[in-house]
């Protein structure tokens, strides 16, 4: 299979194995501070980052530290603006004085998932990420709402799947709370993601093929086994001839 693709984790956020998985990735979305992390963890990951040749990207979320970021929470579209322009730009300045610059920009946890089906949270995403630098790849699902709104502001997508969750039929994740949320098995998700590269579909939950388009795979870090199921993903995706790379901005540097 002669394909390239990015593998992203989310970093900064406390887990105890960051370091390893910097070894597996090629995309790292950073905490800014809003679910975890803070200032000192920005510098230390994206130095790691930098030393590991490892793209970098913020991770920013609704101030919800209480529920990492989890948690849906009634916000406007102005607080969500507010909120994606102050992390990037904390984020963007400890990427410059590290002497690198920032590649992508992935919302965390409700905020991602809101944001995926509510227009207003959407464009308020891409017009902060607009407004600080155009040239960030915006991480999101194909054909979403978040994605749809990244293309309008003209933004570059890089379209997401999840190698650790399970699907629902209408395409979205199977929510957090449900104990078949989490795909736990690297041999199920890499056969899974190879389909999904390979043909554009994946199998939910009730048995339906779901359209997907793959062009940047997540793993979590705060999944039991994170590090096993990054390193034996990455070795199944390798030895099928898949090339795992960050993508590249097509905006001129």
């Amino acid at each position: 299979m002669n394909l390239s693709v990015d593998l992203n984790a989310d970093l900064g956020e406390g887990a105890a194995h960051d370091a390893e998985l910097f070894e597996l990735i090629s995309s790292a979305n950073i905490a800014t501070g809003f679910h975890a992390g803070d200032a000192d963890t920005m510098h230390a990951a994206v130095s790691t980052a930098k030393a590991c040749g490892v793209a970098v990207g913020a991770h920013p979320s609704l101030f919800d530290r209480e529920n990492f970021g989890r948690k849906e929470l009634k916000v406007s579209a102005e607080e969500v603006f507010d909120a994606v322009t102050y992390q990037l730009g904390v984020f963007q300045a400890i990427v410059a004085a590290i002497g690198i610059r920032s590649n992508h920009i992935k919302p965390h946890g409700s905020l991602y998932n809101m944001a995926t089906r509510d227009q207003k949270l959407a464009d308020a995403i891409a017009r902060a990420t607009k407004s600080v630098d155009p040239r960030l790849i915006l991480f999101a699902p194909d054909n979403s709402v978040l994605a749809r709104a990244g293309e309008l502001y003209g933004l570059q997508i890089a379209r997401e799947v999840f190698a650790d969750r399970n699907y629902l039929a209408n395409g979205s994740l199977v929510p957090r709370s449900r104990p078949d949320a989490l795909l736990h098995d690297p041999l199920e998700a890499a056969a899974r993601v190879l389909r999904m590269l390979g043909e554009g579909k994946v199998r939910a939950i009730d048995g339906k093929d779901v359209d997907v388009h793959a062009e940047t795979i997540c793993v979590h870090s705060d999944t039991p086994g994170a590090v096993e199921f990054a390193r034996e993903l990455r070795s199944q995706l390798e030895y099928q001839g898949v090339r795992i790379s960050a993508p590249q901005s097509r905006r001129e540097q």
